[in-house]
């Protein structure tokens, strides 16, 4: 359906590396030319959460090697996903759930709009999702009503991530 198509189509701009890494050093900068300490640490945990989610997705990606659904190459996971909900989870990590349920609706948008432009299998998006929200919480630990600590995990035949809740504030 063409209506819903074009709908769907901002969330290519929307998640892009360099919109979601631009609106971070943006804010960064912002917060530093204004001298306001909580914007510029606000953009300072955006930086940090795209750079993560961006290294770990791209690592991914290049690993797997999935064919996309439109026949290019590096369906998984989604970038878009995966940067969109770490911007969603520092926002809402910083400001609540008055911040955070916008945001992550932003970054369902997007991640629909994958799955609508062809460029992505669900599991693309849903894995894109996790990765960029563990890529928010760890660099926002300490943030909120609650703190987590993230763990290693090695085994014999494979890794993995331990996500442990310490205490509530």
């Amino acid at each position: 359906m063409p209506a819903i198509d074009e709908t769907f189509d901002a969330g290519a701009l929307v998640g892009s590396g360099m919109v979601q890494g631009g609106a971070a050093l943006a804010t960064y900068l912002i917060g530093r030319a204004t001298h306001d300490t909580h914007v510029a640490v606000l953009g300072s945990d955006l930086i940090r959460a795209q750079l993560i989610t961006t290294a770990f997705t791209q690592g991914i990606k290049l690993t797997v090697g999935r064919t996309r659904p439109d026949g290019s190459r590096y369906s998984f996971p989604s970038g878009h996903s995966s940067a969109t909900f770490a911007t969603a989870s520092v926002l809402q990590r910083h400001y609540g759930w008055k911040a955070g349920v916008p945001a992550y609706g932003l970054a369902a948008y997007v991640a629909a709009s994958r799955l609508s432009e062809n460029k992505h299998y669900m599991s693309d998006v849903l894995f894109g999702a996790a990765l960029g929200i563990v890529a928010g919480r760890a660099v926002t630990v300490g943030h909120g009503a609650s703190t987590f600590a993230l763990t290693p995990i090695a085994g014999p035949k494979g890794a993995g991530i331990g996500l442990t809740l310490v205490g509530a504030q």
